[in-house]
C-alpha cells in the first residue's frame, strides 16, 4: 500500500490547519504538498481535525428550506405539516412573512 503522506507532513498539516482552519489554509497546504484540495481535506478529515465550512446565505444567515418553514408554520398553528405541503410551492419571501406572522401571534389577534 502506497503512503501518500509522511508523518511529518501529517503533523505539519494538522498544526497549520488547527492554527487557521480555513479553506485558504487547505488551498495553501495543497499547493505546498503538491496534492489536490480533496486529498488534503480527506486526510484532515481522517485525522479528525477538518471542520466543514458552514454555508451561509447572501444575507449571512443559515439557509432555511421552504419545507422547514412549512413545518415551523404547522407547529406554530398546531397542525399537521403534511396537510400544508402545497405551501412549499409558494415564494420563499411569502413563506417567511407567514412564518413571522404566526410566530408573533398576529393571527390570534394578539
Amino acid at each position: 500500500m502506497a503512503i501518500n503522506y509522511t508523518q511529518e507532513q501529517v503533523d505539519m498539516m494538522k498544526d497549520l490547519y488547527n492554527l487557521e482552519p480555513t479553506r485558504e489554509t487547505v488551498q495553501q497546504l495543497a499547493e505546498n504538498l503538491d496534492k489536490s484540495v480533496k486529498s488534503i481535506i480527506g486526510k484532515l478529515s481522517r485525522e479528525g481535525v477538518y471542520q466543514k465550512t458552514e454555508y451561509l446565505s447572501k444575507t449571512g444567515e443559515r439557509p432555511v428550506t421552504k419545507k422547514q418553514m412549512v413545518i415551523k408554520i404547522a407547529k406554530e398553528l398546531v397542525g399537521e405539516s403534511s396537510k400544508l405541503e402545497g405551501l412549499e410551492k409558494s415564494p420563499k419571501a411569502d413563506l417567511k412573512y407567514l412564518l413571522e406572522l404566526v410566530s408573533e401571534g398576529s393571527l390570534n389577534g394578539e
